[in-house]
């Protein structure tokens, strides 16, 4: 599909067929799709990843359309996840990791969420909900060296599945994922996104406006539980056959210049405090007006619960421009 052709997508269309399934037909299997770190993930593997946690949440009696909490810092983990719940036909719900217990008790009653998968260092938000509480959950699972006595570990459920996994027979207009409004008007509200809205916004912008290709490479200051994020660095690159390059941790000015020194992305997605940070820090002081090799950055706007609307500019220079009126907007110099 080009970037301007109608996108016509079947009646009967699962995405985690399109953004995982379809990379091994196509010849992709042993291009890396995601680095974490010291992680390498080909999407060979996680393609099979994916299927392993589909199956696993299928044991655990999860159905087509239920709700799966997504409580993970970026990493492999939240893909597989996240694309192994679609590929059933349940709807992965990626939320906030910097909220508290009683936010994500309020999640969980009103997602009617029988599983939450947890990283093992937010896991004590959860344990600090009392289970009566806690209307709909049966079963959390724990990302992490060591689950703690009453979860289920996610590695041990991914080994003990199958890699063979059909695809759910979804509708190109079912729900595929939510994701939370912060609440900032009332209690949080569930958006809703459908199976066919993730190719819509990669052919449109990843392909149409970014033109990201399979060579880029990207990385992003957002989280994948932003919607911003999530495309940015999950399924952008994966629409066509890039590599994600996924970090854990606070995106903090050094953090960042690590990343980019180490994993030389080709798309940086940042937003305006973050530039504005970047810029302030040593190392981007110390790169004003010079190239940063690989790069070529982007804008974005406020960060939304659509990610139709964190457009940016149109692309820009490769490089970090000294501190001046566009930089204090968050723009990167264009020639």
């Amino acid at each position: 599909m080009s970037a301007g052709a109608p996108i016509l997508l079947p009646d009967q269309f699962n995405a985690a067929t399109y953004f995982i399934d379809r990379h091994l037909a196509e010849g992709r299997g042993e291009k890396i799709a995601i680095e974490a770190d010291e992680a390498r993930v080909s999407y060979r593997l996680l393609g099979e990843k994916v299927s392993r946690f589909g199956n696993a949440l299928r044991q655990l009696g999860v159905r087509i359309e239920e709700r799966v909490l997504l409580l993970l810092l970026d990493g492999p983990e939240f893909a597989f996840s996240f694309f192994g719940a679609i590929k059933i036909g349940a709807v992965p719900v990626p939320v906030n990791t910097l909220l508290k217990p009683a936010d994500y008790q309020y999640i969980l009653n009103n997602s009617r969420a029988r599983v939450v998968v947890v990283s093992e260092s937010l896991y004590p938000q959860i344990q600090a909900i009392r289970s009566e509480q806690l209307r709909y959950l049966q079963h959390v699972i724990v990302a992490g060296a060591t689950p703690t006595a009453g979860t289920l570990s996610f590695a041990d459920l991914v080994e003990q599945n199958s890699s063979q996994l059909e695809a759910e027979i979804t509708s190109k207009d079912d729900a595929a994922f939510w994701l939370y409004s912060s609440g900032s008007t009332g209690p949080p509200k569930a958006c809703v996104h459908l199976q066919h809205d993730m190719v819509v916004c990669a052919e449109r912008y990843a392909k149409g406006i970014l033109g990201m290709t399979e060579s880029d490479r990207c990385f992003s200051v957002a989280k994948l539980f932003f919607a911003y994020g999530l495309g940015n660095a999950l399924y952008f690159p994966l629409a066509v056959g890039a590599t994600s390059i996924l970090w854990p941790g606070a995106p903090k000015p050094n953090h960042v210049f690590e990343v980019i020194e180490r994993h030389r992305p080709t798309l940086f997605y940042s937003v305006p405090s973050n530039y504005a940070a970047l810029l302030a820090h040593e190392s981007g002081r110390a790169t004003w007006g010079q190239p940063l090799p690989t790069l070529r950055a982007r804008k974005a706007r406020r960060t939304s619960t659509s990610p139709q609307s964190a457009m940016a500019s149109p692309p820009a220079k490769p490089f970090l421009p000294p501190y001046s009126t566009a930089s204090k907007n968050a723009s990167m110099s264009r020639s």
